[in-house]
């Protein structure tokens, strides 16, 4: 099994050579979506991202065990524990229940990310199935000297941590100089600390999540939900533990202090962060109110937008740059990334074509060389896809008679296309699903049409019967004084 295979340790800040913790197998955690909102482009960064990683690690052949959570609790409106819960206020502006809202939004999500050709997790947790797990990681705090309660609500002890481990040391930020330029924000009483975080938070009479603690009666903090189950599902220490880069502070130092004070050592080993997508030079976010959702991504329906973007062409514009670059957004740089995998696509339809020849006029094992180099240089995919197109050149070359390419080298370079192209980047022809699809709404409408006909010979039975089935097929319908129209859950 090859490994060698250096990526970038956010602790460490540095280039390291991947060594697992108990090979063949790799632990991969990976914090995954707050479910109270559409999924927008500034999601996709990170599920390519860690998808990418999750595909080579298994072409290395490493055994995976791929770690997902879904925060459906406890996640506040900031990230000082006040303010509203941002699910139970999706909730309320939409007159749902909280667990509604993450069904809904969880759907949407994982339809999402089929669209983006993502591997489904091993195993995707949810904070509100783990509550015993975050109450005893608690008591553990408590008992070790790390945390305390007041008024029912319990709080990470910062500073009396800072005095035995480093807190900062995966930001590198110092608390005593992040003290000196603070200022106490109000509702803070409660704190030693303004730095201190909430593990247990004690509820509100009118909030909806709760449950029974020996505190009170309450709900988690944000921050404890990825310790606990990454522990749980991953052990007390492994290998990869991923996010975006805005989660570094304070999300992930909070995640690094509960850990090692619970355990007296550090749960995760390389810590990695794709950097954000950016438009006109601002982080994308809905806190921002300059997102645009994948939905409204996919379909064009943005006021933004020129044109709609595959989902494809949308995982190729992120693949294209460095995961831990920025990405701005725009329509040229989607429009350039559409042709550029476009042309990739034409380009193997052309390499299943070639006829082989005695010899060959280029260094196919040197491409593949190469590339694997690229990728082992931290995922470098930008510098992979640079010589992928180095040898559509030689093959389009082949195509027209000016080169020539010997049977064992056609035999390898379209291996090598096939691996790289759709089982590593994940790429796909959407050719194919574009058939695929016109193919299910012509069935769609044929269903409809029966359906319609039972109506109309007031067979309510066979018509109902319809409804349900397409129904739990994903298929909507929606009966309107113009017809019927239909859409996909």
């Amino acid at each position: 099994m090859q490994n060698n295979l250096f990526i970038y340790n956010s602790l460490s800040r540095q280039k390291e050579l991947f060594k697992p913790l108990h090979p063949p197998f790799v632990g991969l955690y990976v914090c995954g979506p707050t479910v109270y909102s559409d999924a927008h482009l500034g999601h996709a960064r990170p599920n390519i991202t860690f998808d990418l990683l999750y595909r080579y690690l298994m072409h290395l052949g490493y055994k995976v065990r791929y770690v997902r959570n879904i925060t459906d609790v406890g996640h506040l409106e900031n990230d000082a524990d006040e303010g509203e819960d941002k699910i139970e206020k999706t909730a309320r502006l939409e007159h749902l229940e909280p667990m509604e809202v993450v069904q809904h939004y969880m759907n949407t999500f994982h339809r999402n990310m089929d669209q983006l050709n993502t591997l489904k997790p091993s195993i995707e947790p949810r904070a509100s199935g783990h509550i015993i797990e975050q109450q005893e990681f608690i008591s553990q705090l408590i008992k070790n000297g790390y945390a305390y309660i007041v008024n029912g609500s319990v709080y990470f002890d910062v500073v009396s941590y800072n005095k035995k481990y480093n807190y900062g040391k995966l930001s590198g930020r110092v608390l005593e100089e992040l003290q000196a330029s603070s200022r106490e924000l109000e509702g803070q009483e409660e704190k030693h600390s303004s730095f201190d975080f909430a593990l247990w938070k004690k509820a509100a009479p009118e909030h909806l999540m709760k449950w029974t603690s020996p505190w009170s009666e309450g709900f988690p903090g944000w921050h404890l939900e990825c310790s606990v189950m990454s522990i749980k599902y991953l052990g007390e220490v492994f290998d990869i533990h991923g996010g975006g880069m805005d989660l570094r502070f304070p999300h992930h130092e909070c995640e690094i202090a509960q850990s090692t004070a619970a355990l007296g050592k550090e749960s995760v080993r390389y810590w990695m962060h794709n950097n954000m997508i950016t438009i006109n030079g601002q982080k994308m976010a809905r806190s921002l109110g300059n997102f645009i959702t994948l939905d409204q991504l996919f379909s064009g329906n943005h006021p933004v937008l020129d044109q709609a973007y595959s989902p494809i062409t949308v995982r190729f514009f992120i693949l294209q740059a460095h995961y831990r670059s920025t990405v701005d957004f725009s329509n040229d740089a989607l429009k350039a990334a559409e042709k550029g995998y476009q042309r990739l696509m034409k380009g193997i339809e052309t390499l299943k074509k070639l006829k082989p020849s005695e010899s060959s006029d280029f260094d196919v094992a040197g491409l593949s060389d190469k590339c694997f180099d690229a990728l082992n240089d931290d995922l470098n995919t930008p510098v992979m896809l640079s010589y992928l197109f180095d040898g559509i050149k030689y093959i389009n070359s082949v195509a027209d008679g000016s080169e020539k390419i010997s049977s064992g080298d056609l035999e390898t370079m379209q291996k090598l296309f096939n691996t790289l192209i759709f089982d590593i980047l994940g790429l796909k022809d959407e050719s194919d699903s574009k058939v695929d699809e016109r193919l299910t709404d012509d069935l769609i409408k044929i269903i409809v049409d029966l359906r319609k006909a039972a109506r109309d010979r007031k067979d309510f039975g066979a018509s109902d019967m319809i409804r349900a089935e397409l129904k739990k097929a994903g298929i909507v319908l929606k009966d309107t004084k113009d017809g019927v129209s239909w859409e996909k859950e």
